[in-house]
């Protein structure tokens, strides 16, 4: 796979995510680091939408810790039950937030942070092993549009698992 993405000139979302999946399947295929692959995919999806935070958060013992991102600096740990990272792994689902100031225990780690989208990836046992966090720095700037398309980003991870 070449160092650069090619991203069709369009604002539609949709047709973003179905150029960007077979590139990032390229991107990721034959390596086998987990911790590699998620950096890469960070930078493609900060590249493609440049979303104000692109990151993962990997399980480790008792919490989400901070793992490869693109963005400013950010929160480095977060309790299981706390924000929206520790929602969506705690209910095993993808927590979409219009506004992060409305979501009950928002953690601020950036005060330009204002929608969120966190996607939580499980093993073959169905346990949640990371998840995918995803900030702007706009209201309301994440839909069920970006909930696919980042879904099926989420399945390749999944397999890298197995």
């Amino acid at each position: 796979m070449s160092e650069s993405l090619y991203l069709p000139s369009t604002t539609n979302r949709q047709e973003i995510y179905e150029s960007l999946l077979p590139q990032i399947k390229a991107l990721v295929a034959g390596e086998s680091d987990l911790t590699a692959n998620l950096a890469n995919i960070s930078a493609a999806l900060k590249e493609a939408f440049n979303f104000f935070w692109v990151g993962f958060y990997l399980k480790k013992e008792n919490q989400l810790v901070l793992g490869p991102f693109q963005g400013p600096i950010a929160c480095t740990r977060i309790h299981f039950n706390k924000g929206v990272c520790g929602h969506a792994y705690t209910t095993k689902e993808i927590v979409i937030v219009p506004d992060v100031e409305a979501f009950p225990g928002h953690i601020a780690c950036s005060s330009a942070s204002k929608s969120e989208i966190v996607l939580p990836a499980k093993d073959k046992n169905g346990e949640v092993f990371l998840v995918l966090d995803m900030d702007s720095d706009e209201l309301n700037d994440f839909s069920e549009v970006d909930a696919a398309g980042l879904s099926q980003i989420i399945q390749l991870i999944e397999a890298m698992v197995v």
